[in-house]
């Protein structure tokens, strides 16, 4: 199994649920791991997969709700409610809160499994995002704080010219900067280092860089 094989979490308190449901998923090829509780769920090991996590509204430990507010914390994985107790009221909250179904029981295997694929969709994206931020943290922590200081003038369009004059520099030192700063940043055109520095929010305003 590589890292990008997804996994699916089950969250019930019913062995009989979670023996049926692991075995619908593990039928259409997923990896599952299933918990009777909270806390188990929260002291297992994960993998570092996409992942999504099929929890029941009502658990003996903690409420479905009180664990997913607790994962938002985090980066848990998006969340499909199941329950035999919903109410709008619980629907409305888990859905406010970011998750992707609330199926009342008994729901249709075709529902679970279309809200489970777009979980791990939405959770394969979210973790693709997640790393290409890091990496161009990565990239962003080897400029010197003076290239960090040019860097907002170059993104907002500013001649080396000008920019030298607002910062009291050479434009030739500028220049040097401006060269440094695609270097490290692993740019191949302005274009791409401002779509870079819009991912980090860095503003376009000189004077007001991260």
């Amino acid at each position: 199994m590589n890292s990008d094989d997804p996994i699916v979490f089950v969250v019930d308190d019913d062995y009989r649920v979670r023996e049926a449901l692991c075995s619908l998923i593990a039928s259409v090829g997923l990896r599952v791991a299933a918990f009777g509780s909270a806390a188990e769920f929260l002291k297992s090991e994960k993998p570092d997969s996409p992942a999504c996590l099929v929890l029941d509204l009502q658990l003996p430990d903690r409420s479905g709700l009180e664990l997913q507010r607790e994962l938002a914390a985090g980066d848990g994985p998006p969340i499909v409610f199941i329950t035999g107790h919903g109410d709008i009221p619980s629907s409305v909250r888990a859905m406010k809160a970011g998750a992707i179904e609330f199926l009342p029981k008994p729901f249709s295997e075709q529902e679970l499994l279309r809200a489970i694929d777009a979980a791990i969709v939405l959770d394969r994206e979210g973790r693709r995002k997640r790393s290409e931020l890091a990496e161009l943290q990565k990239h962003y922590s080897l400029l010197t704080p003076r290239e960090r200081e040019v860097l907002p003038f170059v993104v907002a369009g500013f001649a080396n010219k000008q920019t030298a004059g607002d910062l009291g520099t050479s434009e030739i030192t500028i220049g040097v900067h401006r060269g440094q700063i695609m270097h490290k940043m692993g740019a191949g055109s302005l274009a791409e280092l401002v779509r870079m520095s819009d991912k980090l929010g860095i503003a376009r305003t000189p004077g007001r860089s991260k």
